[in-house]
């Protein structure tokens, strides 16, 4: 069957447990997509075509002993070169690191691992996570499926485009500012941000014990085409695990029943909108009144401030490390953070400490928000994808940057759930729509994201690449 490359990770499942199809099958129709492709998009920076075969055929041999087997037994996926995978290198996308070599699995991977899935590649970021478009000084540029000009995103932008072009049915990111959500958006595929403390997360490489914003902000999650996929996988990943003294080890079920009620920001504080991109906004708040749900234009409480300490507290740790980082990564990085920070205000001890009081005082009048609110329906990006280089092209761009991103910025912030789905095209480029839900209600966010989905508003994907 050479079209199993177009299946979702469920459907395979069900498709290899009941029979009708091998692993094995499933493996090499999916090393024959990334053959066919991979060479317009590289987004897949390692095939692991060997092991992936190898452990393929253990799966089939132990289903045909009529073994119990995990939810994606047999299922391949793939993961972002910043998350450790025993045996391979977690290089972060850069040369220094090309070498580093982890001795154990991420518990995310290993949690992977347990479900009966099959490790087939490993995807591109920009240097050490830290750009919103997916080039990195050791593996290169990586292209969008939809257009060979634009960004795909970042920072998980190889695992985006790897899923919208049909290399792998689902896959492992991660999120400090949106590197889950950025490229779910350019690329037209679902994800989500979980809750912090929801998923575990913990590497050796490049170290095992990150600065306090890091602690706070980064989370792991899935990234599929469908959000029925993204579900599954955030029911594989979540809970808690001892090498993350953050995790906690809550049911995916949410603290109270849904209200159905939805606030609409089609138009995000803090700059400037694209009016298509708001109207695709809008068009998914009309596809939840048809579901059912209330949707109202309501814009949650001190949202620029939400903003404000996200990066204020972001970029003084950057600050921090980069005396470190710089003289490791390559001059477009390098590039883009000096803007960055150029656009800063210097940080203080005093800032950094009434920066986290300030995170308090938000986090208190979001919940008090989210009593009244199952989500806030927003963009993902303000604008439409830019096309490669834009970032780096001017401080002012860089700033313009910034701004394009900045609706998934209190996900972060707070640390709140954040779902991404596809919801419209704008100039043959995708628009994604972000759910942000209060605190542990990741299975809401997936509801409202799955309705959004539903009311058919993008073309499915997998897509063969635009040339």
């Amino acid at each position: 069957m050479t079209d199993l490359w177009k299946h979702g990770a469920g459907e395979l499942a069900a498709m290899i447990r009941r029979g009708e199809v091998s692993s094995m099958e499933v493996v090499e129709a999916h090393l024959s997509r990334i053959d066919a492709v991979n060479g317009s998009l590289n987004a897949i920076v390692k095939v692991l075509g060997d092991e992936a075969k190898a452990l393929a055929a253990q799966i089939d041999a132990a289903l045909s002993k009529g073994e119990e087997l995990g939810p994606l037994a047999g299922v391949p996926f793939t993961i972002k070169e910043n998350i450790d995978i025993a045996g391979h290198p977690t290089t972060n996308g850069l040369s220094a690191l090309a070498q580093a070599v982890p001795p154990f699995d991420a518990p995310v991977v290993e949690r992977m691992r347990a479900s009966g899935g099959v490790p087939i590649g490993r995807t591109n970021l920009p240097d050490m996570g830290l750009r919103v478009h997916t080039d990195s000084t050791l593996h290169g540029l990586t292209r969008n499926p939809w257009s060979q000009e634009h960004t795909t995103g970042g920072s998980s932008g190889g695992e985006a485009a790897s899923l919208a072009a049909g290399m792998t049915p689902i896959g492992l990111g991660n999120d400090v500012g949106g590197s889950l959500r950025n490229p779910a958006s350019c690329c037209g595929i679902a994800s989500i941000k979980p809750t912090m403390g929801r998923v575990p997360r913990a590497n050796v490489i490049p170290v095992e014990d990150e600065g306090i914003v890091f602690q706070h902000m980064v989370a792991e999650g899935p990234m599929a085409r469908r959000v029925a996929d993204v579900r599954l996988g955030l029911s594989i990943l979540a809970g808690w695990h001892v090498r993350d003294p953050r995790s906690i080890p809550i049911p995916l079920e949410p603290p109270r029943p849904p209200i159905k009620r939805v606030a609409l920001l089609p138009n995000p504080p803090g700059g400037e909108t694209d009016s298509r991109v708001a109207e695709v906004v809008r068009t998914a708040g009309r596809a939840l009144v048809e579901a059912g749900y209330t949707v109202e234009e309501v814009e949650p409480p001190r949202y620029k401030e939400v903003l404000e300490v996200w990066s204020s507290l972001l970029i003084a740790e950057v600050r921090v490390a980069l005396p470190i980082l710089s003289p490791i990564m390559g001059e477009d990085a390098n590039k883009f953070l000096g803007f960055v920070l150029a656009n800063s205000d210097p940080s203080t001890m005093e800032s950094y400490a009434q920066g986290w009081m300030l995170r308090n005082s938000l986090q208190r009048e979001w919940a008090r928000f989210y009593a009244e609110w199952d989500a806030v329906l927003s963009p993902t990006w303000a604008q439409l994808p830019f096309k490669h280089g834009f970032d780096i092209s001017s401080a002012e761009a860089a700033q313009q940057t910034m701004e394009i991103f900045r609706p998934v910025m209190p996900g972060n912030a707070l640390g709140l759930p954040s779902a991404a789905v596809p919801a419209g095209l704008v100039d043959s480029l995708p628009v994604g729509v972000l759910v942000t839900g209060a605190l542990w209600c990741d299975l809401i966010c997936l509801d409202i994201a799955e309705k959004i989905e539903a009311a058919g508003l993008f073309p499915r994907t997998p897509i063969d690449p635009v040339l």
